[in-house]
């Protein structure tokens, strides 16, 4: 803002108008550095690499308000490992060389969303030690969700980390211990979590720690679940490759026989009828070794057609098995390996279960009649892996429900 003088004579006479400007006042901040803050990075292909640079970001910035609003010099080693792991974790979401580096190295999702979580959770803990007082506190209630997502009822941590909160009056309607909390006058409640800031760091990167063991069980789990299916995969290729070279060696068909007169059946071929050697002749019926009808009726294409068959009804039970599932925000995609696992193993007891009926494992379904009911047959029995992947399916929700977070709430115990 300029404020006019007078009118003041020149050395000529002439007058002069002389402009005065007020001088702003300092800016807030205006001693200290600027700011040099990294980009967030990205745009990155897969989504908790994306989180992850968020996440980075997020700290940095807190890091550096921290740093400006109450530098310490005893901070510095704090500050200079948050820097570090911030980029260890923005090093697994571009998804780095390798140090040391080597040529063939594949699966490398698992161990790159441990680095990037691990730093992540080691930059938040140290930020908690760096924080002032006041912060902490209200991060409080969101701290004690966290600790009590991931670590049980029993654990000492968690106890003491409620009585904590307890003591800061913060109340929490599924745990009865929490609900008769006293009063506090804001004063008290910074020097207590001034006094507990050790132990809140330490319970609360106990959990953190808690909460990537349950993750590592989980993508053990899904690894173990898509190394099966990829056996089974292998294993109703090699099947149907087989079936193709040598229809004769795992032949999937049927030889009724009425009033002396038999036929053979293959899923996709059926001869003419015939008497078995050793059988009574009949007028106009030839008398044919049944082994040799057998190699002149299959087809190299019997053992693949039964097993798509048995593939479809799995595709089917996969659909159905829909309803009963339940969505997940991990990051690892078990829902999709448990339906996946359903496909080649459809294909497999389609197989299998012929098998079993041709050698009259079954008592009474041993010799089919035409190839609509072999076809038939591989569809239930496609169908029934349901059976056996349906107690893969509850391990794997069980398997889901111990990766404790925000969408499976932990209720502490009841009242006695």
């Amino acid at each position: 803002m300029a404020t006019a003088t007078p009118p003041a004579p020149s050395a000529d006479g002439a007058a002069t108008t002389a402009t005065t400007a007020t001088t702003p006042g300092p800016r807030p901040g205006a001693d200290l550095p600027d700011l040099d803050l990294p980009p967030v990075g990205g745009p990155v292909w897969v989504a908790w690499r994306e989180g992850t640079l968020t996440r980075a970001a997020e700290l940095e910035a807190l890091c550096a308000w921290v740093q400006r609003s109450n530098p310490r010099s005893d901070d510095e080693a704090l500050v200079l490992a948050i820097r570090r792991h911030l980029t260890a974790a923005r090093e697994a979401a571009r998804v780095a060389r390798l140090n040391p580096h080597r040529r063939f190295r594949l699966f490398r999702n698992g161990p790159l969303i441990e680095r990037a979580t691990s730093n992540l959770d080691a930059a938040e803990a140290h930020l908690l030690n760096l924080l002032p007082p006041a912060y902490v506190l209200g991060q409080m209630p969101c701290l004690l969700r966290h600790v009590q997502c991931h670590l049980p009822p029993t654990d000492p941590r968690r106890q003491e980390f409620e009585a904590i909160t307890g003591r800061l009056g913060i109340r929490d309607p599924d745990h009865p211990q929490l609900r008769d909390s006293v009063a506090v006058t804001p004063e008290a409640k910074l020097r207590i979590v001034d006094d507990e800031r050790r132990k809140i760091v330490t319970i609360v990167r106990g959990a953190s720690s808690a909460a990537l063991r349950e993750h590592v069980r989980l993508r053990s789990f899904r690894n173990v679940v898509v190394a099966t299916t990829v056996f089974m995969t292998a294993l109703a290729i090699a099947v149907a490759v087989t079936g193709f070279l040598h229809q004769t060696l795992f032949p999937l068909c049927f030889a009724p026989e009425e009033t002396g007169i038999a036929a053979v059946v293959c899923p996709t071929n059926q001869s003419g009828p015939f008497i078995p050697l050793g059988g009574q002749p009949q007028p106009g019926i030839p008398l044919r070794d049944i082994d040799d009808v057998t190699a002149e009726t299959a087809r190299p294409q019997d053992l693949i057609v039964v097993e798509l068959v048995g593939l479809t009804a799995a595709a089917i039970a996969s659909a159905a098995a829909i309803r009963r599932m339940k969505g997940s925000s991990e990051r690892y995609g078990l829902p999709v390996a448990l339906a996946a696992l359903k496909l080649p193993t459809g294909a497999v007891t389609a197989f299998l279960g012929l098998l079993l009926m041709r050698g009259q494992f079954i008592p009474g379904l041993s010799a089919l009649d035409t190839s609509a009911q072999i076809l038939a047959w591989a569809l239930v029995f496609g169908y029934a892996q349901q059976l056996f992947t349906r107690l893969v399916d509850q391990q794997g929700q069980t398997v889901l429900d111990s990766v404790r977070g925000a969408d499976r709430p932990q209720r502490g115990p009841d009242p006695a």
